[in-house]
């Protein structure tokens, strides 16, 4: 590139005068002369010999028409150096590294094959599988860091419940314990409240729930105080609730007219429990006015005498029957058939069988009152039997398919009942008759009936010939 500078200023002779590339000043225009020692070059101005500027003003423009080309072609070509030589650059290898990063074409479409971010890309992924992150450490320098929070602990605040929300939080929570019975879970789900100063009327609510629920339902109750007591509750909360209980029976009784007996047995039953003192019931002796209370006191003295002469208290309210043993439901039924069959009272019989609360096993009571009526030795039975059955039947409270299981289960086992009742196919034969007249079961239950063959004589026919049985 010099070597064309050279020639074309040879072919091309130019004045030094000629080869400034500035501007004319005002004493040029005007004509007058300026000083030969003082020359400009590239805007500078410097006194030097004719020679020298001469060969600075021709590397000068040789450098600006090199830095013409050089923005045309970047990255090829040559340039000058300060001494005015040529400098040769290089071309790129195309196959070596650096073409790569000067190439503009776009990538191709499959990339390289390899996962996105190392396997950690992708949307919701949070890093690399297996990726364990260490605990960030704290940049004094970042202008959000305060030095009051270096050391702060943060935890979950429960607020405490005030009396608007604690009964529509915890009522649910006893109603949902009387389907599952768990009394764990109940403790779980009022360790995760902060109940605060309302803790003592968990059990005056858990009890006012129970005075209107079912026999069942209040042992359950019990049951649940004597597990709270020492984890959630105190004897102190216990003794507050029930004085609470005591203040309110007024009130209680006009939805639950047995609320004085039903709260005086929850009284004994915690006592039993030995989650209340038994100075509970004498420290109001001489103190009480209302007769309710009076009449709940007075419950609680007597079930606690009674314990003392061999009475459990912690029967007192029965179990229900899901909760009971087979044997023990087969002899509250026995007992309650006896006692009807003295009584006849039907309405009192209904009212037993529905406390039993064992509705899938009514099968059994139809049973036991058909093996009563075969083991009879008079009609009264059987007419008593019959009216119950079909009372109950009417009433819906034996479901058809409970009544027809009960009869079933006698049909199959009639081979053996005949064993000890020799006319049992005769009384039951006769019975079925009867009930499928008062409505009490279809005529399909009806002929399913089994009947005993009986031997057949020489006056029927059979030419002397015995017949055995069948």
């Amino acid at each position: 590139m010099a070597t064309d500078c050279e020639a074309w200023l040879n072919s091309n002779p130019v004045e030094a005068n000629d080869l400034s590339d500035s501007f004319q000043s005002d004493d040029e225009d005007n004509g007058k002369p300026l000083n030969k020692n003082i020359n400009e070059i590239n805007g500078n101005w410097m006194s030097s010999s004719s020679s020298s500027i001469h060969e600075a003003r021709l590397k000068a423009k040789a450098k600006r028409r090199l830095r013409k080309n050089s923005s045309r072609d970047s990255g090829r070509g040559d340039s000058l150096s300060d001494n005015g030589d040529v400098i040769r650059w290089t071309a790129v290898v195309p196959n070596s590294p650096k073409s790569k990063l000067l190439d503009r074409r776009s990538r191709p479409g499959k990339g390289r094959g390899l996962p996105k971010k190392g396997g950690a890309g992708g949307k919701g992924v949070w890093g690399k599988s297996g990726e364990v992150y260490e605990p960030e450490e704290v940049d004094e320098k970042d202008p959000n860091y305060d030095e009051a929070q270096v050391n702060c602990v943060y935890e979950t605040v429960v607020p405490p419940l005030d009396e608007r929300d604690f009964e529509r939080t915890v009522a649910p929570i006893v109603q949902e314990y009387f389907e599952h019975g768990d009394t764990n879970e109940v403790l779980e789900m009022l360790a995760e409240l902060n109940l605060g100063s309302m803790r003592s009327d968990v059990p005056s609510l858990a009890v006012s729930l129970a005075l209107e629920a079912k026999a069942s339902h209040r042992e359950l109750t019990s049951r649940l105080l004597a597990h709270l007591c020492g984890s959630v509750l105190l004897p102190n909360d216990l003794e507050k609730s029930f004085d609470r209980l005591l203040r309110e029976l007024p009130d209680l009784v006009l939805d639950t007219p047995d609320a004085p007996q039903l709260v005086g047995q929850f009284i004994a039953r915690a006592v039993g429990d030995q989650i209340l003192s038994e100075s509970f019931v004498e420290s109001y002796k001489g103190r009480v006015d209302c007769e309710y209370t009076r009449a709940a006191l007075d419950r609680a003295a007597v079930l606690l005498k009674m314990s003392m002469g061999g009475l459990r208290l912690d029967n007192k309210w029965g179990a229900g029957g899901g909760q009971r043993p087979v044997t023990q439901l087969i002899k509250e039924m026995n007992l309650l058939l006896k006692e009807f069959v003295l009584s006849g009272d039907v309405k009192e019989a209904e009212r037993c069988l529905k406390d039993l609360e064992v509705p899938h096993f009514h099968h059994e009571f139809v049973y036991e009152a058909i093996i009563m009526v075969l083991e009879s030795k008079g009609e009264k039975t059987s007419k008593m039997i019959l009216q119950l059955l079909k009372s109950l039947s009417e009433s819906s409270i034996i479901t058809v398919d409970q009544m027809r299981r009960g009869y079933e289960r006698v049909y199959l086992d009639i081979a053996e009942i005949n064993i000890d009742v020799p006319r049992a196919y005769f009384i039951l034969e006769h019975f079925v008759d009867r009930s499928f007249s008062a409505g009490v079961v279809d005529i399909k239950l009806r002929d399913l009936c089994p009947c005993r063959g009986r031997k057949r004589f020489i006056s029927e026919g059979d030419g002397g010939v015995i017949k055995l049985e069948s």
